[in-house]
């Protein structure tokens, strides 16, 4: 992300003596994508950052996946996979379970009320989308708000906890790429602005407030990152407080961007999806579905029509509203549908006629499109509405 921010105390010079009010140096951190060929930021310690103490095995919750064979669509119904009893005792990073993944992408949920311990994932960007409730992002960088609709950047390697707060516990649907989450290259100019031609523009986009300064010794992180073996986890275990910085510069750092913020693009017959995109990771982008007005050509038909997208699987969070091409499916808030490539897809019997004469969708949901096929994780597993996949024809095996 190409955007430049400074915040807090910094040189006039970059790579300069930089120093405090006794005379002691602060230790300049670069970090980087890209082999520092891509955007960074430059964040100045009162502690050396690469220090540590001790390092040991965090077991992560399980990452296994199960080909989605035989090959069928799927809708997973998310809020089963926490009930209340559990919401205490959970936070955002070791309470999340694992949906859909592949190498690229996985895709996770967790309803949480418990603050995080300190996390980076070192494996790639995470794009977190709360469908409700609240929470102050701390990270390295300084101080994030978010609340229902928001999406939260969370850039590769970046230290960060989550706090819940409200009286709803946080209802967060995470991505985790392998790869650095941007805006679609076609929204942007050579250098790197937010075009007029894009949904959303760099207003829209709400960086952290001023550094923040926490004291303690012998810190615990979480870190996230790979062996040839697949994804683990190491508990680092840092002498001083790693938020600890007092000002940084530079085009890399956390952000949120609200759902409602972004402006669909509409036309007199439907849109492919790809009018729909916001993000995009390597191998997989990332739509929204947001309320808006529908097709208005004379004879539209404003829902989907039933299509093969031959290169991908489609997943559908749904998320608010009511989604007019899954009316009959059971598919509600909460729900997940899974559309592999192989299979033609669209609206559920009915609505394809119900939809003619349609002025207005108010319906909310996210979509991730992948370029390789996705895999079913223990939660897709444990919350499975087995009917759906026979609901266009009204009648399944051995009925």
């Amino acid at each position: 992300m190409a955007f430049y921010r400074q915040l807090g105390n910094i040189p006039p010079k970059r790579h300069t003596q930089h120093r405090d009010e006794s005379g002691n140096l602060y230790y300049e951190e670069l970090m980087g994508e890209e082999g520092f060929s891509s955007d960074s930021s430059l964040l100045y310690h009162r502690e050396i950052p690469s220090a540590i103490v001790d390092a040991t095995v965090w077991e992560l919750r399980d990452q296994s996946t199960t080909p989605n064979h035989p090959l069928k669509p799927r809708h997973l119904k998310l809020h089963t996979l926490f009930p209340e009893s559990t919401w205490n005792e959970t936070d955002v990073v070791t309470g999340r379970r694992l949906v859909l993944g592949n190498a690229d992408v996985r895709l996770s949920y967790v309803v949480a009320a418990a603050p995080s311990p300190l996390y980076r994932n070192a494996i790639g960007d995470e794009m977190v989308y709360i469908e409700s409730g609240e929470a102050t992002v701390e990270t390295v960088f300084g101080t994030l708000e978010a609340r229902e609709g928001d999406y939260v950047l969370i850039p590769m390697s970046t230290t960060h906890r989550w706090i819940p707060k409200g009286d709803k516990p946080l209802r967060a649907y995470t991505i985790e790429a392998n790869s650095h989450i941007v805006p679609p290259k076609r929204y942007l100019s050579r250098f790197g602005q937010l075009l007029e031609n894009a949904p959303f523009c760099e207003r829209d986009l709400h960086g952290p407030t001023a550094p923040m300064i926490a004291e303690g010794t012998d810190i615990e992180v979480l870190v996230k990152h790979r062996t040839s073996a697949g994804i683990v986890g190491t508990r680092m275990v840092y002498p001083t407080h790693p938020f600890d910085v007092v000002g940084w510069d530079g085009c890399l750092y956390p952000y949120t961007f609200n759902i409602s913020d972004y402006e669909p693009i509409t036309g007199r017959v439907h849109q492919p999806p790809p009018a729909h995109q916001a993000f995009e990771g390597n191998n997989f982008v990332i739509c929204n579905f947001v309320p808006r007005k529908v097709d208005y050509h004379p004879l539209s038909i404003p829902v989907p029509y039933y299509h093969s997208n031959v290169d991908s699987d489609e997943i559908m969070f749904y998320c608010g509203g009511d989604y007019e091409a899954r009316k009959g499916s059971g598919i509600g808030q909460g729900s997940i549908s899974i559309h592999p490539g192989g299979h033609a897809h669209g609206p559920q019997p009915g609505a394809y006629e119900r939809s003619i004469g349609a002025e207005f969708f108010d319906e909310l949901a996210v979509m991730v499109d992948t370029f390789r096929p996705l895999e079913l994780g223990e939660g897709a597993l444990a919350c499975e509405d087995e009917a759906y996949a026979w609901s266009w024809a009204g009648r399944g095996p051995q009925q």
